[in-house]
């Protein structure tokens, strides 16, 4: 940034004192809340946000100095529950991300299954596991979305992020109403309750019991003999 279009030292001040401001505005609308999801609390939390990122950056660029501090994001919070106190149905909503670490491993389980379902009989489809988009199409036509993320190494998957929504609904909705389009719409206060995994909340916590970092195993793909059984975990077909 050039001189000229640095901010001047009193706009910093200006900004230090609107999260002052902001800052007792929030804990006094805390100290006033009404219940847990307090619209004011959460305008405040959001006004608090603004004013702090403001100053951040006007801090950076006059003085190439940050605060300590981080506030979360506003655009990845939710509004405040308004959808029925006791639904009468709820939606769940889930999206799972994986990365394609070991294409063959996933060709080779993709074909046990079928060889254990169909065998060399007339309903064996000899191209459906031939390829990969192939492949994912009958492991997930074979096992629940649930196994798949238990055994998700098993299958030459690595995890990525992850979230679930659970929203309410005042009824069910109509047998095939949303399956065009089955996540438009969402409103999001409705939502219940929402899960999120990502890598981003394990950068610090290396306490699971596995020191062997995400993807780090796919570099033996290549001395992965695909012939030999006791390389693959057994699969339980039978379903």
């Amino acid at each position: 940034m050039s001189d000229a279009a640095q901010p001047t030292a009193a706009e910093v001040r200006a900004a230090a004192e609107a999260v002052k401001t902001a800052l007792d505005r929030h804990l006094a609308a805390v100290e006033r809340r009404s219940g847990e999801d307090d619209p004011a609390v959460y305008e405040a939390f959001n006004q608090l946000a603004a004013a702090a990122e403001v100053y951040d950056e006007l801090l950076y660029d006059r003085y190439d100095e940050v605060t300590p501090f981080e506030i979360p994001g506003t655009e990845d919070s939710l509004p405040p529950y308004a959808g029925p106190e006791e639904p009468n149905a709820i939606s769940v909503l889930i999206r799972r991300d994986y990365a394609v670490a070991e294409p063959q491993r996933l060709l080779a389980q993709a074909e046990r299954v079928e060889a254990a379902e169909y065998g060399d009989g007339p309903g064996a489809d000899q191209d459906a596991a031939g390829t990969v988009h192939g492949a994912l199409g009958v492991l997930f036509g074979e096992f629940e979305p649930d196994e798949i993320a238990s055994r998700h190494k098993e299958f030459g998957l690595e995890e990525a992020d992850s979230t679930l929504w659970v929203t309410a609904a005042d009824e069910p909705a109509e047998p095939g109403e949303w399956l065009e389009a089955p996540f438009e719409g969402v409103d999001p206060q409705r939502v219940v309750c929402r899960f999120d995994v990502s890598a981003v909340f394990d950068d610090e916590d290396g306490d699971d019991g596995d020191d062997t970092p995400r993807g780090e195993d796919s570099d033996e793909l290549d001395d992965l003999d695909l012939d030999e059984d006791e390389d693959l975990e057994p699969l339980d077909a039978e379903r």
